[in-house]
């Protein structure tokens, strides 16, 4: 086979000549994976520039390559086993990979199969993948209908106003080849990522249709934050001590397990122009602050803290109000306001997270969720224990 300069390959031209057939998957440049991922609006925890800022984990650039194309891409994040010398790793693909699904559920072991195969000669002992097409929907009136019906305490027990035949069809074609659904039964949030979430429509879309979008209460605490003087305004690196600050306050009401600083310096480092940080001030005190990133066309917002002081001033609903415009203004066609719980029940901690995102008349998005593959059950059975004792140590 000729050389043939990887570097200046884009989505859809050959990457080696025509007669090599048949749909493989290898790992590709780094400038290919972020130019497809760019052109596919995907997620940011599948950019390569995700990988920079998870340094725990080995990272991967694979790409679906069909008769010379580029038509899938994959960041693969390698969790090793924490025992010298050894070679094996858990292989986790966040919200991905990105391949069209559809022509997945056509032929799933076409697709699947070289992608096993490739992570079983990393040493990978089991695959995890976080499939992102659209399951069900519920809008803001369904959902708070949801909420005030005592029979009805989880999404799966509501009837969604929309059914996505793509998503409804994934479930059952993972499972019967053997991958296996990670979704806690109990609803709350887990390690991965989230299947449920909230995303509000912006595009083509002024403020003032925005706000008119958004319930009563919003509406009346936008105005209020007003009034009262709250200023947000945007952040740079200096400001990530504060930020961390009352995101360390939050994981604490919130019972959640908080990230370092470190973290979110070098998210900043990583990300770039991606990424922004936000702090809602009253007074000269920084009540409430947010991190947000782009891609393509969707602000996502990502990590956020609060204090329980001064609530009467709305701090938070001034902050995400910000956010929101400023990503409009960007051109952002959807603020993506990231996971909630499985729950509908008021009287759980986390219906409170539900009812502040879903009132800005945002719509509760279900996708398949994450599924694994055990390439090894003894080192993967071997592997979750030892995620047990560790979480039992902390």
């Amino acid at each position: 086979m000729p050389a043939i300069d990887l570097r200046t390959l884009r989505p859809g031209r050959a990457l080696w000549p025509a007669a090599r057939t048949g749909l493989t998957v290898a790992p590709i440049p780094i400038e290919e994976h972020a130019r497809f991922a760019e052109a596919n609006a995907v997620s940011i925890t599948q950019t390569p520039a995700w990988a920079g800022v998870k340094r725990a984990w080995r990272p991967e650039s694979i790409g679906w390559i069909d008769n010379g194309e580029l038509v899938g891409t994959a960041l693969v994040l390698h969790r090793p086993v924490p025992v010298p010398g050894l070679q094996r790793s858990l292989a986790y693909i966040p919200e991905g990979p990105t391949i069209p699904w559809e022509r997945v559920l056509q032929a799933p072991a076409l697709w699947l199969d070289p992608l096993l195969a490739h992570l079983r000669g990393q040493h990978a002992f089991a695959v995890r993948i976080g499939p992102t097409p659209p399951v069900r929907s519920w809008s803001t009136a369904t959902a708070k209908r949801g909420m005030s019906d005592p029979a009805v305490r989880r999404f799966s027990e509501l009837d969604a106003d929309q059914a996505y035949p793509i998503g409804t069809a994934l479930r059952p074609a993972l499972e019967t080849r053997g991958w296996t659904s990670l979704e806690d039964e109990s609803g709350h949030f887990t390690a991965g990522q989230p299947r449920l979430g909230v995303r509000l429509e912006i595009r083509d879309r002024t403020p003032e249709q925005l706000l008119k979008g958004m319930n009563q209460q919003w509406r009346r605490n936008v105005k209020k934050s007003a009034s009262m003087g709250v200023v947000v305004r945007p952040g740079d690196p200096s400001d990530l001590e504060t930020f961390h600050k009352l995101y360390l306050e939050t994981g604490e009401r919130d019972e959640f397990t908080p990230r370092p600083l470190s973290y979110f310096k070098t998210m900043w480092d990583e990300l770039g122009p991606r990424m922004r940080l936000w702090l809602s001030e009253y007074q000269g005190e920084a009540l409430a602050t947010a991190i947000t990133v782009d891609v393509n066309h969707t602000c996502w917002y990502t990590y956020g803290g609060s204090t329980s002081r001064l609530r009467e001033v709305q701090a938070p609903t001034a902050l995400q109000w910000a956010s929101i415009q400023a990503a409009l203004q960007r051109g952002n066609w959807v603020y993506d306001f990231r996971g909630i719980a499985d729950t509908l029940d008021e009287n759980e901690k986390l219906a409170g997270l539900l009812r502040f995102k879903i009132g800005t008349g945002a719509t509760v998005v279900e996708t398949v969720g994450e599924y694994e593959y055990p390439l090894s059950p003894l080192w993967n059975k071997a592997f979750q224990l030892y995620q047990e004792i560790q979480r039992a140590r902390s």
